[in-house]
């Protein structure tokens, strides 16, 4: 859908433009990984659970099971998210 092609694309810039601490030090992530700090940030609470082997993973929400109107509300998070970071988006360039 045109939804998921212009979150990608929003993703992939965020990816490319935006390092963030993981582990302790600044890392380049990828578009996944985004989608995950994303999703989990979007409603304002995380869930947390316990790793296989130690530590915990965030769990977020799912953007195929999502409305319209949810996925519309993501999107709008997520560039508010890079604006906030100085992402220049490669969508609006193109």
């Amino acid at each position: 859908s045109e939804q998921n092609r212009l979150l990608w694309s929003l993703l992939t810039d965020i990816a490319n433009q935006v390092p963030w601490p993981v582990d302790g030090s600044m890392q380049n992530l990828s578009p996944d990984d985004w989608k995950h700090i994303l999703t989990a940030g979007l409603k304002r609470n995380q869930r947390v659970a316990q790793g296989v082997d130690g530590g915990f993973v965030i769990l977020g929400q799912y953007t195929h099971k999502m409305t319209k109107a949810e996925m519309a509300e993501f999107i709008d998070f997520v560039s508010a998210f890079g604006i906030e970071k100085g992402v220049v988006w490669s969508e609006i360039n193109d």
